[in-house]
């Protein structure tokens, strides 16, 4: 059974559940509480905290409805999987997973060389009917298919091999190929999961997924990439923070 320091303060203001449900949560996020780690029962639990069994049982609750903790009969109370919290900066996904300690991985279902369609060659500043390169890729994150991920860049700027997608992420290729990842513009969504996202993402069809659209730019102004990816919104979700103006 996985033990659990944790730190309450009985004169905080902030209710005792949701400082033990807080403090699962993040040993979870550090990789303290790994995947298929049990927790004792909520009674042992309570009785070692000094906590009401109501308590400890709502906090245990709390971490099931995020999907981070499960029940099973004749098992007890294990870890899932922790959450990925995505900040929204302009950064890869593999990159943001490998330093969460998710264990990143990448199965290549397209590449393909073809002649960029309208909206493509709009959103990367190409002539119509202009080579670009289709790339389609399942991440992964602790073996659990996260993300659908589907990418068009100019192809004068593919340099790289399905082996190679397999092995890093996009953006640290094109960097080690001469490319200066400056901004992006990006618009964050929803959408029902249609047959062929259900399967590849392993939820039901119609079960909702977070959409991120972005198109990145260099240090020039040239559009090098645009991204069209559906996410898994049981294990993944966009973090931002938000600053008065002055």
């Amino acid at each position: 059974m996985a033990e659990l320091p944790l730190q309450l303060d009985r004169s905080s203001p902030v209710p005792l559940y949701f400082q033990v449900a807080q403090q699962i949560e993040q040993a979870i996020e550090r990789g303290e509480l790994g995947p298929g780690a049990r927790l004792d029962n909520e009674i042992q639990l309570a009785d070692r905290y000094g906590l009401s069994r109501p308590t400890m049982r709502r906090a245990i609750q709390e971490l099931v409805g995020k999907g981070l903790l499960v029940r099973k009969r004749g098992v007890g109370t294990q870890v899932v999987h922790a959450r990925v919290k995505r900040p929204v900066e302009l950064t890869s996904l593999y990159d943001d997973l490998s330093r969460s300690k998710q264990k990143p991985a990448t199965r290549v279902l397209l590449r393909e060389e073809a002649p960029a369609p309208d909206e493509v060659a709009v959103r990367l500043g190409l002539p119509v009917g202009a080579p670009a390169v289709h790339l389609e890729r399942l991440r992964l994150a602790l073996d659990e298919p996260l993300a659908i991920l589907h990418n068009w860049l100019p192809a004068a700027l593919v340099r790289f091999t399905e082996q190679d997608l397999e092995a890093g992420g996009l953006y640290a290729h094109l960097r080690s190929s001469g490319v200066r990842i400056c901004v992006a513009t990006q618009r964050i969504g929803a959408r029902a999961a249609n047959a062929e996202q259900a399967r590849l993402l392993e939820v039901k069809r119609g079960a909702p997924l977070l959409t991120m659209e972005r198109t990145t730019f260099d240090d020039t102004g040239r559009a090098i990439e645009y991204g069209d990816h559906v996410y898994r919104s049981d294990t993944y979700s966009f973090e931002t923070t938000l600053v008065e103006r002055q």
